[in-house]
């Protein structure tokens, strides 16, 4: 309560991985309310930064507006709606392009089941910009959902995906690359690490230590060392 824009949940820090990759963000799309913690933390940190959230249920959003701070803001707009068919909808006119797009649309049965589709994901990449990442909470335990995203976003993203497993939970996140994001040095991207970590109070050398072993396969689409 003391330090309301700092991210107390593990996979919520770890959901923050993609500065690893981007300095900043200015249009993003969040999938998925909840508490509203990733966009305040956004709103915080980057002024510039425009949002638009996408919650299907009314009750999360007074909630997260009367119990956990979610402020009033002009650069912040809430949509209720379903994100399986606003995402794809609004991929056929592709009027806004995002920065990064944060996934993390759970309810108490699990993933919403209209997001977990290779249609969902291919809408997610066209409303991308040519750099733009996607990042996605996923839960390693829901074995079938979890194997069919990670299939889906290998095979829309031309294997350019990298997991991050939550250290002692169940969560996997993991950030989808567009076509223009460039390769990175493993090098530079410690030295960013320890700055973000100073920054943020954040373990963001521990997430590049993961992500350097948990991606044997498809690192090196996206790091060289």
């Amino acid at each position: 309560m003391n330090d309301p824009e700092s991210l107390q949940l593990p996979y919520t820090r770890a959901m923050t991985s993609w500065l690893l990759f981007k300095e900043a963000v200015d249009d993003t799309l969040i999938i998925g309310l909840g508490g509203g913690s990733l966009a305040r933390h956004l709103l915080y940190h980057f002024p510039e930064c425009r949002l638009r959230a996408i919650e299907y249920r009314a009750s999360v959003v007074k909630i997260a507006r009367s119990h956990f701070g979610l402020p009033l803001d002009s650069r912040l707009k809430v949509i209720i709606d379903d994100a399986g068919a606003y995402v794809p909808q609004h991929a056929k006119t592709c009027v806004e392009k995002y920065s990064l797009i944060l996934v993390d649309a759970f309810d108490v049965e699990g993933m919403a089941e209209s997001i977990a589709s290779l249609a969902f994901f291919d809408a997610c990449k066209t409303l991308l910009k040519p750099d733009g990442i996607l990042v996605i909470n996923l839960w390693t335990t829901a074995t079938m959902v979890f194997d069919s995203c990670l299939s889906w976003l290998q095979q829309v993203f031309n294997e350019k995906v990298l997991t991050l497993p939550v250290r002692n939970r169940g969560n996997m996140i993991v950030m989808a690359f567009n076509q223009d994001v460039p390769q990175f040095d493993m090098k530079a991207l410690k030295v960013r690490a320890i700055e973000l970590e100073q920054q943020y109070q954040i373990e963001f050398p521990i997430f590049l230590k993961d992500i350097n072993k948990h991606n044997a396969y498809t690192l090196h689409k996206i790091i060289t060392k």
